[in-house]
């Protein structure tokens, strides 16, 4: 991962673009520290479609126990 520091970034933004599509993440920083990171395109929509949101994955699970409560007193009485 190339990192930028946010000035630098600004500057010279088509190519942190360009090098996020064709290397890879690019950081981001401002005072040394980790602030951002730029990716590209397909990378972003491979992350985005392999994570669910909390509440798809809350419906999405077959296995889960439908009475929490009976979980969590049984976790506690151990």
């Amino acid at each position: 991962m190339s990192g930028w520091q946010v000035h630098e970034a600004q500057q010279r933004f088509s190519e942190v673009v360009r090098r996020a599509v064709d290397e890879g993440p690019q950081v981001v920083t401002r005072h040394g520290e980790e602030v951002a990171v730029v990716i590209g395109i397909a990378e972003y929509r491979r992350l985005k479609d392999g994570t669910p949101d909390f509440s798809r994955f809350l419906l999405a699970d077959p296995d889960g126990d439908d009475d929490i409560e009976a979980v969590i007193l049984k976790r506690h009485s151990c």
